[in-house]
């Protein structure tokens, strides 16, 4: 998406460690009329499957799944939490994903109510690194007995592991811009032309 590509190049910053910076517009401050053109866009890509349910992980992946939903006829978004509050019941799936941004592992949850083996699931979020988060999700999905339809990135680190372990799994993942490269010295970001 080359709108992407050039709101990541106007408004990212490239800091130590391969992390890109893009709370503008992303995941701190929201841009909600560019989440929808993105949701849009990950409609297009996803519309010849049969998808009544979005799965994301909280909180960065929200936004965009909920402007995605809206895209697919208001489809319910499930958010899969980082942590079991007291108002969720014990009935849940659970698996441990670890961030790579906030260098910990994380128990995440869904409540059972909210994923079923009737379940064609498009998953959203907002990075894709290592595939931890990814993988954990689909983990979620096949607990319940459904179906990974698609997976919808916004930003992947093309340079790391994630993309291609997912690929190689078999599953459909699109990602709306790819980074093959980002140096944090002169915030030089290069992105893969597909």
């Amino acid at each position: 998406m080359k709108a992407l590509e050039e709101k990541i190049k106007k408004e990212g910053i490239v800091k130590k460690g391969n992390v890109l910076k893009v709370d503008s517009f992303l995941n701190h401050q929201i841009d909600v009329s560019f989440l929808d053109k993105m949701g849009d866009e990950f409609q297009r890509l996803f519309q010849e499957h049969k998808i009544n349910k979005i799965l994301t992980i909280e909180a960065s992946g929200i936004g965009i799944a909920v402007m995605t939903a809206r895209h697919f006829g208001d489809v319910p978004v499930v958010f899969a939490k980082k942590s079991k509050t007291s108002n969720i019941s014990d009935d849940l799936y659970h698996t441990r994903v670890d961030s790579y941004t906030h260098q910990k592992t994380n128990d995440v949850v869904v409540s059972k109510q909210y994923l079923n083996k009737n379940d064609h699931i498009l998953i959203i979020d907002d990075f894709l690194a290592n595939g931890c988060a990814i993988l954990g999700l689909i983990d979620l999905v096949k607990q319940a007995g459904g179906t990974v339809e698609g997976i919808g990135i916004v930003i992947e680190k093309g340079y790391q592991a994630g993309g291609r372990k997912i690929r190689e799994a078999g599953y459909h993942l699109e990602s709306l811009a790819i980074i093959d490269s980002m140096d944090d010295e002169c915030g030089q970001i290069t992105f893969r032309q597909v």
